[in-house]
């Protein structure tokens, strides 16, 4: 019934994409050569085209209050290392090599073919309230996709309207090209935070290498709910109307910056200015000795991130640092239900200094 996709190697609202021709499964990511590794983030990281201006410095004020100087980072919002898509299957004849992949945090990386969309029923059935799953037409195979912008807005978001329930949700990314600059203010060093803040409740995690922004776990209880599909494309992204195309897990397509110790590969930034490295190293292997926030330290990069396996549905478990900002984005850190005791919650202040 369905395909089980193993995990692969670089990791990660309602959220959805554009088909395209490209496909990330075609595409070989682009790898730099071994750089001297740094405890802040270094504007020679990013691939070419990923940031449209000049890394500026200025001051700031980050979540825990704490006054520094970040760098204003402004990217395309677009990967300027692959294309998007393909998303959504159009017929129950659709196999893996044309269409996305579907993450639901289980673990599993599901093919969204037409196996796959066959199979809902049994898979999910009965989990997400009364309803049957039936998103093709038995006599045709027709699989009903969101097609137009009006269709996009009326199934991606958590109330759905009924008549795009049963859909596979896919968005246009043409049709949201205002959402696709973003502009982040990322500590230059980052300042370790008095209690850990919860990814869940911040609108960003941070930004690839490649220019696309990293959001946290996808809202799947509500995607399902609907028995609705938000597809994603090989890459772990797909497009809203809320955000452009961004990424919800790490898998091995975008830009990255190989170590000379074998170290797992650099994948991006979090909002706090810590790194984000790939889950597996050169030989395959995962880090050892992660905290609740998929973070440890070592003597050439400093304390830093693991990006979870694609199939979690996430990046990272929490924050480990004061956040920076992303102009226009309110980003509201708050400790984990689950994390260790400290602290009542950062409340972030918008701004430079004040």
């Amino acid at each position: 019934m369905k395909s089980a996709r193993s995990a692969l190697v670089l990791t990660a609202g309602l959220t959805v994409g554009i088909g395209t021709a490209a496909s990330c499964r075609s595409e070989t990511p682009s790898v730099a050569e071994a750089a001297p590794a740094t405890t802040g983030l270094a504007r020679a990281d990013f691939h070419r085209d990923a940031v449209k201006t000049l890394m500026a410095k200025e001051p700031c004020r980050l979540s825990g209050g704490t006054v520094t100087t970040c760098y204003r980072l402004v990217v395309s919002g677009t990967p300027s290392d692959h294309e998007p898509g393909p998303f959504c299957p159009r017929t129950v004849d659709d196999t893996k090599e044309t269409v996305g992949v579907w993450l639901d945090g289980s673990g599993v990386v599901y093919d969204a073919d037409g196996d796959f969309i066959r199979g809902l029923d049994d898979l999910y059935g009965g989990k997400y309230g009364e309803g049957a799953w039936q998103l093709f037409d038995a006599t045709t195979g027709a699989i009903n996709v969101t097609e137009t912008k009006e269709a996009c807005e009326a199934a991606a978001r958590p109330d759905v309207e009924e008549a795009y329930q049963n859909h596979c949700v896919e968005c246009d990314a043409a049709d949201f090209t205002h959402l696709e600059e973003l502009t982040f203010l990322i500590p230059v060093e980052p300042v370790p935070a008095a209690t850990v803040n919860d990814v869940r409740s911040a609108a960003k995690i941070g930004v690839a290498l490649n220019g696309v922004e990293l959001d946290p776990p996808a809202p799947v209880h509500a995607i399902l709910g609907a028995r609705t599909i938000a597809a994603f494309d090989d890459c772990g992204g797909h497009v809203n109307p809320h955000g452009g195309y961004h990424y919800h897990a790490a898998m091995d397509c975008s830009h990255r910056i190989a170590q000379a110790d074998g170290h797992a590969s650099k994948i991006g930034y979090a909002l706090d200015g810590y790194a984000i490295y790939a889950e597996l190293d050169a030989k395959g292997a995962a880090a050892n000795g992660l905290d609740a926030c998929r973070g440890h330290a070592d003597e050439t990069r400093g304390y830093h991130y693991h990006a979870a396996s694609p199939g979690e549905n996430t990046f990272l478990g929490c924050f480990r640092g004061e956040l920076g900002l992303v102009e226009g984005v309110h980003v509201r850190p708050r400790r984990p239900p689950s994390g260790p005791p400290g602290a009542p919650p950062h409340r972030p202040q918008r701004g430079g200094p004040k």
